[in-house]
Order: C-alpha cells, then sequence, then structure tokens
C-alpha cells in the first residue's frame, strides 16, 4: 500500500477513534436504535433525492448495507447504552479485522498466509483475554456488553465483504457506493426502534434538546454524520476499493489507540491495566498479520538489473516488482487485477 493510502487510512482511524465520544454523547439523549436509525436517515434522504444510483448490482450494496449499517451499529450502540465502557469498545469492535480476513478467506478466496494466520490467533487470544476479564466482574454481567461488540465486530467484517464485492463489480464509484449504502439502515432500524423501544420512549428522547446535554448529543450526531460517516467511511470504501481487504482491515487497528485515548481525555474514562494489557496483544496480532516481510537484497538486485532486450519478466523479477510497488512492465495491468 502506497504511504498515501497509509495516511488515508491512519486519518479514517482518527475519525471513526473520535466517533465513541461522540456516539457516548448521543446515546446520553437517545435510545440506541433509533440513534442508528436516525443517524443514517440523515445521509439516506438527500442520497435518495440528489445522488444517482451506482451501477454495482442490489446485492452487494444491500450486503454492504446490512453489515457495516445494521448489524455493525445495532449492536454497538445497544452494548455501549448496556454499560461497555467507550474506550473498551472502540477496542473490541476491531475484531472486525480478523473477522475480515478469515471470511474474505473463505467467501472472496483471499489468501491467508501464515503471517496472517500467527496474527489472526494472538488478536483471537487478546479478545479472549478482554472477555475473560469482563466476566469476572460484577457477576459476569460485565460480559454481556463484550459479546454484543463482538457481534458488532463481524457485521462490520460482513459489511466489508460487500464493499469489496460492490466495487469490483463497478469501479470508480466508492463515494456514491458508500452514500447508498446508507439507505439500507433507516427502515428496518426504524421499525425496531419503534417495536422494542417504543414511540413513547422515542417522542421523550426529543425533549430538552436545547440543554447542555441536549446539544452535546446533537452535537455527537453531527459527528458521527458528517465525520465518521461521510468522510470515514468515504475514505475507508476508496481504501476497500483499492486493496484486498486483509491489507486494508488491520488499520483498523489504530481506532482504538485514539477511542481509548479520546475517552480518557473526553469522558475522565479509565481503561483497566488488565484490559490495556489484552489490547495490546490484539494490536500486536493484527500488526503481525498486516506487513509482509522485507525483500531480500538478491531479490532487489534482480528487479533492477536491465534487460539486454525486450522480454517478458521473469516470475522473481514480478515478485520484486510487486512488493516494491514498481510497475511490472507490460503485465502491470494483469497483475493488478489478479491481485484484486
Amino acid at each position: 500500500m502506497p504511504t498515501r493510502d497509509r495516511l488515508l487510512a491512519a486519518l479514517v482511524a482518527l475519525c471513526w477513534g473520535l466517533n465513541f465520544p461522540a456516539i457516548h454523547l448521543s446515546l446520553e439523549q437517545f435510545p440506541p436504535f433509533f440513534l442508528v436509525a436516525l443517524r443514517f436517515a440523515l445521509i439516506a434522504v438527500p442520497t435518495l433525492l440528489l445522488v444517482p444510483r451506482p451501477t454495482a448490482p442490489w446485492r452487494w450494496i444491500g450486503l454492504y448495507g446490512l453489515g457495516f449499517g445494521v448489524l455493525q451499529f445495532v449492536f454497538l450502540y445497544l452494548a455501549m447504552s448496556s454499560g461497555m465502557p467507550t474506550g473498551l469498545a472502540s477496542l473490541v469492535l476491531q475484531s472486525s479485522a480478523p473477522f475480515t480476513v478469515v471470511l474474505a478467506g473463505v467467501f472472496l478466496r483471499e489468501r491467508i498466509t501464515a503471517r496472517q494466520g500467527v496474527g489472526i490467533l494472538l488478536a483471537v487470544a487478546g479478545l479472549g483475554g478482554i472477555a475473560w476479564h469482563r466476566a469476572g466482574l460484577d457477576g459476569g454481567a460485565a460480559l454481556v456488553p463484550v459479546l454484543l461488540t463482538l457481534c458488532g465486530g463481524l457485521g462490520w467484517a460482513i459489511g466489508n465483504l460487500g464493499n469489496r464485492r460492490a466495487v469490483q463489480a463497478q469501479p470508480g464509484e466508492p463515494f456514491r457506493l458508500m452514500l447508498w449504502m446508507s439507505v439500507v439502515p433507516p427502515l428496518p432500524l426504524l421499525a425496531l426502534s419503534l417495536a422494542v423501544e417504543g414511540p413513547a420512549r422515542i417522542a421523550r428522547s426529543f425533549q430538552g434538546l436545547g440543554s447542555t446535554q441536549g446539544l452535546l448529543a446533537l452535537g455527537g450526531l453531527l459527528f458521527t454524520v458528517v465525520v465518521a460517516t461521510l468522510v470515514g467511511s468515504g475514505l475507508w470504501t476508496v481504501l476497500m476499493g483499492r486493496h484486498p481487504s486483509s491489507t486494508v482491515a488491520p488499520f483498523s487497528m489504530l481506532v482504538p489507540v485514539v477511542g481509548i485515548g479520546a475517552s480518557w481525555l473526553l469522558l475522565r474514562e479509565r481503561t483497566s491495566v488488565t484490559e490495556l494489557a489484552w489490547g495490546a496483544l490484539v494490536i500486536g496480532g493484527v500488526l503481525l498479520g498486516s506487513t509482509r516481510r522485507r525483500q531480500t537484497t538478491s531479490a532487489v538486485a534482480i528487479a533492477a538489473t536491465p534487460s539486454p532486450r525486450p522480454v517478458s519478466p521473469s516470475p522473481s523479477v514480478v515478485v520484486a516488482e510487486t512488493l516494491t510497488g514498481a510497475p511490472a512492465a507490460a503485465d502491470s495491468a494483469a497483475s493488478a487485477s489478479a491481485r484484486r
């Protein structure tokens, strides 16, 4: 992945990390299912009126919206409203990274290397450690929000697969795809909110919007819509279209660094040393799985040796050029297509 795209992925992590304190503020005012419906409705309405529909198949747009928009946020918002600490939620939700690598290997036939396999095992061990620690708190009640957040991570991973398949089917319109993904969640989530939370609770959430709590909730909602969804998810869609899922997804592991730090600074929320230690294992595992070994010096020398006549590049040259990011002569387009 080129440096420019790495910086874009880091910007997404910043947007999404700050998103967790914003969600916390919004949940102080609105019930969770209605809040998710409201979040996506604010994007879906202008999208339906102003943005042409992408030409990608509806099944992939629907899978993207179902996983990323519905399943991820239903479970995440429910977990946070049930007592999941904000910073810890930003960490556990990154279970989407190993989930994505595994699902991409099974359904998209993306190869899982031994290095990625070890990284996944370390990340899963860290998540298991967090779950074990939380199971010992409050008679086990603290475990339920962790499990709900893990379900949200699985939903995010499912959305990643739909995202990638949609972009592969119709490249060149990732931002439009992200906007139309937002059309999927509002109606089912509004129906879920009416059935579970009830009209009375929804109506009460609109009272006191002029108070400090109400204004902070509206500010948090605005941040999730504009910064986290439009900016963050838009860039994420672009990156998922340019690179394999297993390459992009691990950058989400930067999100908890921002989320835990922001929750500590803004909400005075502390994460226990035990949870931080297990969290470090999660991040380390995913970082291990997302990095490649450096090429050998001999491979570089072979790649740099000029050919006395135009010939097809040898396999060693193609491999070396692929690792360095240099074009593989006449085979560059074909190799890029194959990597997708």
